[in-house]
């Protein structure tokens, strides 16, 4: 520890849904994405702020129960703690559940004399009459001890000079201390760790993970080592010599650090009142029947405001971008620009452009919002907890389930939640079918067929016209549920084969979202961002089929040689080879597949008003759509290959081409084989 080092490294750790990553945003100024529900953070972040012009360098590690991790955001999190040697350790507990996340302040006692206490959520505990004593708690464990209400801005101060104290004074801390039996194995273990470790607080906790028999953590630490713990002629002298059980080593550690636990929070923690009306609640949003009913009326009624709430801006920004193209072509001839430029720029980059932030902008800047709200109010876990027994029938992790609402924003970021799932092959079974959720991308062109050619013939007034579209939104959802949970069967019977594993699955409790950060949050980290990708890919994508439809090869484009080529496989999919081309050329993002089937279908023809969907049916109906394309499209939107930013993750994750080119091919052979069921249906019929 050199005390005139120019930055220091503080860590914060802490189990899952304590507020640690909120703590780290409203430190350092960042907007990492934060919500009311486990798995949230599944990787580190790091930032430098000044206190008292002193650098720190804080890092967000991932939530944790233990040091003896069972996910890889545990790992994450052990080996920042174990290997990486922060200057200084602040442990994030939760003040409405102080016995639960002590346990993990007692580990990381163990390791360095060098740790604080930050006790976050006095607000929530202070609505439940709930009382930490700070004071208490600090002689007790001999850590300093702040509290603080990080959403509400509350004791960052404090927490700052807390971590500026630790990384020049070490604590004088009360070490836990276990059974006599094991206390006297520790001893010689220590002994023959010396030569190899140096920190002593270093040589009893792998001393500690020696005995109870931790391979996850002695492999993890010996390629720091240099070497291998377990092949040491000492150290192993010294286990022989200790000759005792490592399962009950391990159940002898826990339970005493549980029982310390439950102890020093008796102490400190007042009487809290029954939480009834959560009880209550929970009830019914997670009860047997009316669990599963509560979600699917909930996902109707978000979608429907969507819908309801996007349509007339949508229309606006139509008209608007429609208006607007007459100048800027008045105004690029007045510039003497060449037809063949002006046409690409105008009739390529620009349509396309104004097709994807029309339709997609407005359900996004609703729709994320909203369900950003859930994230903050602790709903999103009940989801997984409803959809538990269905993942378990299938082989899965009740897990998928929130990665599955990840999905529903961004397959690649639900593809990165899954490393919250502990078994590699249930992680694995997830990554492979997160994209059969549709994410907000498949959104704009799904809810645009449902409204043309599937609600819009029956001409029913306003309300029940988007009513009925939300239901027939929430049914596409939940097909891509089901597909899902079968293509999890699938592959939990063929190729990755395995018992379901149990978890625990944490039900955080209900809180009052925080409405300006996360109407900040959606703008910026999703809405924003999302449409910014789209606009990057439409713009090329655009310029692409401008080209495809206007360079010839004989007496044809290169576009209709490629569309008439795939047309026998499109029609035997109840589509057409335009789409197919659509879908082929949209794999950079989703959003542009069916602006590049307008493109297509346009390319020799009338531009189309983006402001009067009627016009979109008519290009559309023109070009031989039927309600059963529309079906067909939606289906195969829904199950296809996913997007090239999600493969591109799936390779990250799993650092395997076989497993990626699996994650394209699975979705593809679903959404054939339904395709090739309703066009045959259809035509029986």
């Amino acid at each position: 520890m050199n005390p005139d080092q120019s930055v220091f490294t503080v860590a914060l750790a802490g189990n899952p849904n304590v507020g640690k990553s909120t703590l780290f945003n409203a430190l350092t100024g960042l907007r990492r994405h934060t919500g009311n529900w486990t798995g949230k953070t599944v990787d580190a972040a790091a930032a430098e702020v000044t206190h008292d012009e002193q650098r720190f360098r804080l890092l967000d590690l991932p939530g944790a129960y233990s040091l003896l991790p069972h996910s890889a955001e545990e790992d994450v999190t052990r080996d920042a703690l174990c290997f990486d040697r922060p200057d200084a350790v602040i442990v994030v507990c939760d003040a409405t559940a102080l016995e639960h996340t002590l346990p993990l302040v007692l580990q990381v006692m163990e390791l360095t004399d060098r740790v604080g206490v930050c006790v976050n959520l006095i607000d929530d505990a202070a609505r439940r009459h709930i009382r930490v004593d700070s004071g208490r708690l600090s002689a007790l464990l001999g850590v300093p001890v702040v509290e603080t209400a990080a959403r509400r801005r509350r004791g960052l101060a404090a927490v700052m000079d807390m971590a500026a104290q630790l990384v020049r004074y070490p604590n004088r801390q009360q070490l836990l201390r276990y059974d006599d039996a094991i206390e006297a194995a520790v001893l010689p273990l220590e002994e023959a760790l010396s030569p190899l470790v140096d920190d002593p607080f270093y040589r009893r906790f792998l001393a500690l993970r020696l005995l109870e028999g931790d391979d996850r953590t002695l492999d993890a630490a010996a390629p720091r080592l240099g070497c291998d713990l377990r092949d040491d002629p000492a150290v192993s002298a010294a286990l022989s010599a200790a000759a005792l059980p490592p399962k009950e080593v391990g159940q002898a550690i826990a339970s005493k650090q549980i029982a310390r636990a439950e102890e020093v929070a008796r102490a400190v923690v007042s009487s809290p009142l029954p939480p009834k009306r959560a009880g209550r609640l929970d009830r019914i949003l997670t009860g047997r029947y009316t669990g599963r009913l509560c979600m699917a009326a909930l996902l109707c009624v978000l979608l429907w405001i969507t819908i309801v709430a996007a349509n007339r801006p949508s229309a606006w920004l139509a008209a608007g971008f429609s208006a607007l193209e007459s100048p800027l072509r008045a105004g690029l001839e007045a510039m003497q620009t060449p037809p063949w430029l002006l046409l690409l720029l105008l009739d390529g980059v620009y349509r396309t452009l104004s097709w994807v932030v029309a339709v997609m902008l407005p359900p996004m800047a609703i729709f994320f919002p909203l369900f950003t709200l859930l994230e903050d109010s602790g709903y999103l876990p009940r989801i997984a907890f409803n959809l538990d027994g269905h993942f378990q029938k299938a082989g899965a992790c009740g897990k998928q389930g929130l990665t599955m609402c990840m999905g529903l924003g961004c397959n690649a970021v639900g593809v990165t939640g899954c490393r919250i799932i502990d078994s590699p092959r249930e992680r694995q079974i997830a990554m492979l079918t997160n994209s059969f959720v549709p994410c907000n991308g498949r959104f704009g062109a799904i809810l645009s067929l449902i409204a043309l050619f599937l609600v819009l013939p029956l001409s029913l007034g306003g309300v029940a016209s988007s009513l009925l579209s939300a239901v027939l939104l929430s049914a596409v959802i939940v097909c891509g549920v089901l597909c899902s949970l079968a293509a999890s069967r699938l592959l939990s019977r063929t190729v990755c084969k395995g018992l379901p594993s149990s978890f625990a699955l944490e039900l955080p409790p209900y809180r009052r979202p925080a409405i300006l950060q996360v109407l900040t949050r959606s703008l910026f980290d999703r809405t924003l961002k999302i449409l910014g990708r789209a606009a990057a890919v439409a713009a090329p994508a655009g310029l692409v089929i401008w080209g495809l439809s206007h360079l010839s090869v004989g007496d044809l484009t290169l576009l209709q040689h490629i569309t008439e080529a795939l047309d026998p496989v499109g029609r035997l999919l109840g589509l057409d080879g335009v789409i197919l081309t659509a879908f082929l050329l949209g794999f950079p993002a989703n959003e542009i597949v069916l602006p590049l089937a307008l493109m297509g279908y346009l390319s020799a023809g009338a531009p189309v008003d983006l402001s009067d969907l009627s016009a979109l049916h008519t290009v559309l109906a023109q070009n031989g759509w039927t309600p059963v394309t529309a079906v067909c499209y939606i289906l195969f939107s829904l199950c296809h290959f996913p997007c090239a930013t999600t493969c591109a993750t799936v390779y990250k994750e799993t650092k395997s081409l076989k497993q990626t080119a699996l994650a394209v091919l699975l979705p593809t052979a679903f959404g054939v084989v339904l395709c090739m069921a309703v066009n045959a249906l259809a035509h029986i019929l």
